[in-house]
């Protein structure tokens, strides 16, 4: 098999901890004692020495690790998938089958060297070993390659002709060679070298196990690292740091999954009816008709916003905010209660933030001039730690400055203003005369059809009542 070991000056394949893991199980699965049970199988008239089957993987899987048999499955698969364990029969489908199907786990130097193909222990494969195999297949079925190894011999071969004239040598030899072993060697090989080049190079759709995922830097950063070697042993020390690694891991907050889900399950269920891909637009969908009556209902500057954007507006204060109309309205509430003074302060913030560059020392002594400095014409109330931390970066200004400020008068607001601004007449006011719109067009996906709000639904009206079909198909 063309695997060698890499050229000097190469990079070994970075070290995986789940690949030590499954090594010790197949060491283990191998043992003559208490291993899986290996005898000879026959293929047609082949005979194949130290073969295990699939359902002795399973069985021995079940028995040692006292799983269930879903899991024990899913486990052999993961063998099969990393090409530890490679089936005789059919080696195109890397998959631990419950039959009879013979595997053969992959081949040792012998019991005190390290296995030649295991993962963790193979240099990444080369494009000339890969050019060979596929030279050698191709020759041996004379044109006979998948649509994929067809497209990798091409590639390869224009990639790589300087030396095609070696490749195509060296995959000669290999088969000359091959012909001198034993019928029961050769199929073991062949199946062996087909398993080793689907683990390295997948066919398309199909997900590759030698694929890392994103480094978890975050969690792993502040573990305490295990003292190796044979003569290294556990010190004070390292207990001591792995005593406060623990502690700071007791201290940190957790939510449990079922708070998560009651929350998830909330937030869905408030903001379902106002998606409008999952509940529709109503009059019309804008955007498979030329009615754009929904836009103009829904503009930023509309004179009477609709319901749906009034309800909106008790989601969270975030909401009401980002709404031009629903901040307007908030600020004529907040001038009867004469505190008007904290949504201008927090626009003038927000402006600050987003503004040009060269305008800022201008408009952070506007703002401190108007809102913060003694005496000034619409002066906020700010505490006296947030007040010195903001008259200190006044000396350097920059667009964050009053970011402290905003965020003691958002909160403010939040926690004072919005809950009276929910509960107050202006407010209700406006969810009464905000506008419904009716629906003048039938809904183009059928999911969309379901009523709105609190109106019943048609299968809950009888039939002689109605005297239409149930359901939302019946409209006209």
């Amino acid at each position: 098999m063309a695997a060698g070991p890499a050229p000097h000056g190469g990079h070994r394949r970075a070290q995986r901890p789940h690949l030590s893991k499954m090594e010790r199980m197949v060491v283990s699965m191998q043992d003559p004692d208490q291993g899986v049970k290996m005898r000879s199988q026959r293929l047609l008239v082949t005979v194949i020495p130290h073969a295990v089957t699939g359902n002795d993987v399973m069985e021995w899987l079940i028995q040692k690790y006292c799983i269930t048999e879903e899991e024990a499955l899913h486990l052999g698969t993961l063998l099969v998938r990393h090409g530890y364990l490679y089936p005789l029969r059919d080696p195109c489908h890397l998959e631990l089958r419950l039959d009879e199907t013979p595997y053969r786990f992959q081949v040792r130097l012998n019991w005190e060297q390290t296995p030649y193909f295991w993962m963790s222990t193979l240099w990444p494969a080369a494009e000339l070993d890969y050019a060979i195999y596929l030279a050698k297949k191709n020759i041996r079925k004379r044109g006979g390659l998948v649509d994929h190894e067809k497209e990798h011999y091409d590639q390869l071969h224009r990639k790589i002709s300087h030396t095609w004239d070696l490749v195509v040598m060296q995959a000669r030899e290999q088969l000359r060679a091959a012909k001198q072993r034993r019928k029961g060697d050769r199929l073991v090989i062949a199946c062996q070298e087909q398993t080793y080049w689907l683990v390295n190079r997948p066919p398309p759709g199909v997900p590759s196990v030698l694929e890392q995922g994103p480094q978890r830097g975050s969690c792993t950063a502040g573990r305490v690292q295990m003292p190796t070697g044979p003569f290294q042993t556990k010190t004070m020390d390292f207990y001591r740091r792995e005593v406060e690694c623990l502690r700071k891991a007791l201290g940190r907050t957790r939510v449990k999954s079922s708070v998560c889900l009651e929350a998830y399950l909330k937030f869905s269920s408030q903001r379902g009816p106002h998606d409008p891909i999952m509940s529709g637009c109503l009059p019309s969908n804008p955007w498979v008709t030329d009615n754009d009556t929904y836009w103009a209902m829904n503009a930023p500057s509309a004179a009477v916003p609709t319901r749906l954007r009034v309800e909106q507006w008790a989601f969270s204060f975030r909401e009401l905010l980002e709404d031009p109309v629903g901040r307007a309205h908030f600020m004529d509430f907040l001038r009867k209660e004469f505190s008007a003074e904290n949504l201008s302060f927090w626009e003038a913030c927000e402006e600050l933030r987003h503004g040009g560059q060269a305008q800022v020392p201008a408009l952070v002594d506007a703002v401190y001039q108007q809102f913060l400095a003694p005496g000034a014409a619409r002066w906020v109330n700010i505490d006296s730690r947030t007040m010195e931390r903001t008259l200190v970066g006044l000396g350097r200004p920059h667009r964050h400055v009053l970011d402290d400020a905003q965020l003691h008068i958002y909160m403010l607001m939040k926690k004072d203003s919005y809950p009276r601004f929910l509960k107050s007449d202006l407010y209700k006011d406006l969810l009464a005369e905000a506008v419904v719109p009716p629906e003048t067009k039938r809904r183009v996906f059928p999911f969309m059809r379901k009523p709105r709000h609190s109106s019943p639904s048609p299968a809950l009206l009888p039939a002689s009542a109605s005297g239409e079909p149930l359901g939302g198909d019946g409209e006209a």
